[in-house]
């Protein structure tokens, strides 16, 4: 991975739809260090909402942190599905995609799958990433790698990122880790 050619999608996590999560409490403090990390690294993020109308708005502990980033509503499972996205991840002109948000099974692996069959390279988050039954996300982890999507962790993409301690960013991501 690397900080200039790499973008961070956040998919659907939404209020009416976080609540029922496995192990959201874990999910939600990852998501915080890799949006955090974005942040820092100065990695453009897409941040999706599936039917927002009727799921509601990205969950207020991940939102706050990126309030300039731009919510792109969302009917089609895929983001692929949405020329919006297409046309954003089109413009940030990256070839690397880091993906996390829920639901694995359906939004995530979707969007992933599809993104690696148009030439992205593709890294799911696998420690920001939830579903109702945990069953459902390791059958979606297992259908990812046979994808070709690269599965990570969150201080595994950031390390991976900022490749060096000699990093003039190291000491900042070092507080969000502790």
């Amino acid at each position: 991975m690397n900080m200039d050619d790499t973008v961070l999608v956040i998919i659907d996590v939404q209020e009416k739809l976080f609540r029922f999560m496995n192990e959201k409490e874990i999910l939600v403090k990852n998501l915080q260090k890799l949006v955090k990390g974005a942040l820092i690294l100065e990695i453009p993020i897409i941040l999706t909402e599936q039917y927002p109308n009727g799921l509601g708005l990205t969950i207020a502990e991940v939102a706050e942190l990126m309030p300039t980033v731009n919510r792109i509503p969302k009917f089609s499972f895929s983001c692929c599905g949405e020329e919006r996205f297409l046309q954003e991840v089109h413009t940030l002109n990256r070839k690397q995609i880091i993906i996390a948000g829920i639901e694995i099974h359906v939004c995530v692996y979707q969007t992933a799958a599809d993104l690696v069959s148009l030439g992205y390279q593709v890294q799911v988050v696998a420690d920001c990433v939830s579903s109702r039954a945990s069953f459902n996300t390791t059958i979606a982890l297992e259908r990812l790698k046979s994808e070709g999507v690269i599965l990570t962790s969150t201080e595994m993409v950031i390390f991976e990122l900022l490749k060096t301690a000699e990093n003039a960013k190291f000491k900042e991501f070092q507080r969000i880790i502790k």
